[in-house]
């Protein structure tokens, strides 16, 4: 008598809600996720049901199992071709595929969870820099509202303004966008993110899916106590190694008119939120367009500070570019007055001058760094570009090191308290 299948639960990502942020591969410690330019999916014989990747998933599309035998888990190209997920297996399709049946706490999600936490270089700094990035909100966050609209019911927004925020002619043209919401309902925070669904259809005849954008204006509007949020949008014209192409998303959004309107889903995000308590510090760390989460913090402590309601604590900005002409909001931030906000400038292609990134800059103003290092009350944000991660990771933890701190006991107190946050694309 044959011995009955092997049953696993298969981790799989919903590709009806995804929006393709890539929080789901860059966090997985063991490279189990993987994607095409359709779908993000999960590799059955990788996966060691860890669960890290889940509590980042801004829309919980990856929080998805199906009960398979292990012989015919689906595979990489099954996931890949898919439009929704297929529907669970009932007992009686299992028997005829020769299982039999467990309960599902036989089977466990998260065996391996400890094996995050420990996946560290013999200096302590993690393997993976986004495992040191919190998943919950700092304690004095506000409420956030998530997922209010989804791919089958977007939320029509008007375009009320649409301007050039670096200067005219330079490479990565950057766009400020607002976005009009109307009678319709949008709460959203500082830090969370909403989706922009291109019109059109892809390659393959599908609807296009939708792009994920930070807010770059605060609580109560781009025009206060209007129910608007603006975006900042680089126009995508070539990849990452240097080949032409087309930004679906980004070239849409750079050339819509005043009056236009867009479909909108969302909003997403829980954790990278601002403190709201007195005396918070927030250091913020940025590059290119991840500056639009770092304008919505500083302008919405800047109209608080204005009114008399806040008791601020330090606005530290870390703000890295190629060139100061590709720099976002490049005007604007020299009009802050210098004391609400410490501006640092980094940029990495000026001429005659030598290649500077962010984290040189941490390290330039360790001490001032350090400092809040050492205060329960700082909390802080980096965004932007994947490659500066773990450049900043290092240079908190040198930072930490010089100030005589154990970066290996600070750095999950860091993450349970929510005060480090990493959100990068």
């Amino acid at each position: 008598m044959n011995a009955p299948a092997e049953l696993i639960q298969q981790h799989v990502i919903d590709p009806e809600i995804c929006i393709r942020c890539n929080t789901c591969e860059a966090t997985c410690p063991v490279g189990a996720i993987t994607h095409d330019s359709r779908n993000y999916v999960v590799i059955a014989d990788k996966c060691n049901l860890c669960m890290a990747c889940v509590p980042p998933c801004p829309t919980g599309s990856i929080d998805n199992w199906r009960t398979v035998p292990k012989a015919a888990a689906y595979s990489v190209q099954d996931q890949l071709a898919w439009d929704e997920l297929p529907a669970p297996l009932s007992e009686a399709e299992l028997a005829s595929l020769g299982a039999t049946p467990v309960a599902s706490s036989d089977v466990q999600h998260n065996a391996v969870q400890s094996s995050v936490a420990s996946a560290t270089t013999g200096d302590g700094v993690a393997l993976n820099a986004a495992s040191l990035g919190a998943t919950i909100p700092p304690w004095s966050a506000a409420h956030a509202y998530t997922n209010l609209y989804g791919v089958k019911t977007p939320v029509q927004a008007t375009v009320v303004g649409n301007v050039q925020v670096n200067e005219a002619g330079t490479t990565n043209e950057t766009h400020h966008i607002v976005l009009d919401f109307g009678s319709m309902p949008f709460p959203v925070l500082e830090g969370q993110s909403i989706g922009i669904v291109p019109p059109g259809v892809d390659a393959q005849g599908k609807p296009h899916h939708a792009r994920q954008y930070s807010i770059a204006s605060p609580r109560n509007g781009e025009r206060a106590g209007y129910n608007n949020l603006s975006l900042t949008v680089k126009r995508v014209v070539e990849d990452p190694n240097g080949q032409a192409i087309k930004g679906v998303a980004s070239n849409y959004l750079c050339d819509l008119k005043t009056g236009d309107t867009v479909q909108v889903i969302g909003p997403f995000g829980a954790s990278f939120l601002m403190p709201n308590h007195p005396k918070s510090n927030i250091v913020m760390i940025c590059t290119g367009t991840g500056s639009a989460p770092m304008r919505a913090m500083t302008e919405w402590r800047r109209r608080l500070r204005q009114s008399g309601k806040f008791e601020g604590g330090k606005l530290m900005l870390f703000f890295g570019a190629r060139t100061q002409q590709e720099l976002p909001y490049f005007g604007p931030l020299q009009k802050l007055p210098k004391d609400f906000i410490d501006i640092n400038f980094a940029f990495s292609r000026t001429s005659g001058q030598p290649k500077r990134y962010v984290q040189d800059l941490m390290r330039e103003r360790g001490a001032d760094v350090a400092a809040l290092l050492k205060d329960a009350n700082t909390y802080f944000y980096v965004c932007g570009l994947k490659s500066m991660e773990e450049g900043v990771v290092l240079a908190l933890r040198d930072i930490a090191h010089e100030a005589g701190l154990s970066w290996d006991q600070l750095a999950p107190v860091l993450k349970r308290e929510g005060r480090l946050h990493l959100e990068t694309y």
